[in-house]
């Protein structure tokens, strides 16, 4: 079977295996408090897209209008962000699961370069622009003149 005949499977099943999930933690917990943790992971997945899924599809949008693939390459973490948002936004506690295993990838196991001990910075793709070199006058023959 192909990735596609699976997705399209798995797409199918998700809302059962959600609704089933829901009646088994409402059975444990309540209805209403279910409902609530339900709403409230759909509020946090809405958080999530708007403060950090909004810079990430900004970044995207500058990237490939520069046709500059490595930056996109680069910002594995906010393409994280922006699936965990999804994840998060869609209703049911099998989804917020995932999303939350996919916040803590980004959080806790996400690699990080060594500490250089030559004195340079590395920043990331969004932490930098390039700009063009300033043209400085040349203050070597003022100094002569005084």
């Amino acid at each position: 079977m192909n990735v596609a005949k699976w997705l399209l499977l798995a797409l199918l099943v998700l809302p059962l295996a959600e609704l089933v999930v829901f009646i088994l933690v409402a059975s444990q917990i309540g209805f209403a408090l279910a409902l609530m943790l339900v709403l409230a992971g759909m509020l946090a997945g809405g958080l999530v897209l708007r403060h950090a899924g909004g810079s990430h599809i900004a970044r995207v949008r500058v990237a490939l209008d520069q046709g500059s693939f490595t930056a996109l390459q680069a910002d594995g973490r906010g393409g994280a962000l922006l699936l965990a948002g999804i994840l998060l936004l869609i209703p049911g506690f099998i989804t917020d699961a995932l999303a939350l295993w996919v916040l803590a990838g980004t959080l806790f196991w996400q690699h990080r370069p060594p500490a250089r001990s030559d004195g340079v910075v590395d920043l990331e793709p969004e932490q930098w622009q390039r700009v063009p070199d300033p043209v400085l006058p040349d203050r070597r023959e003022d100094d002569h003149n005084h």
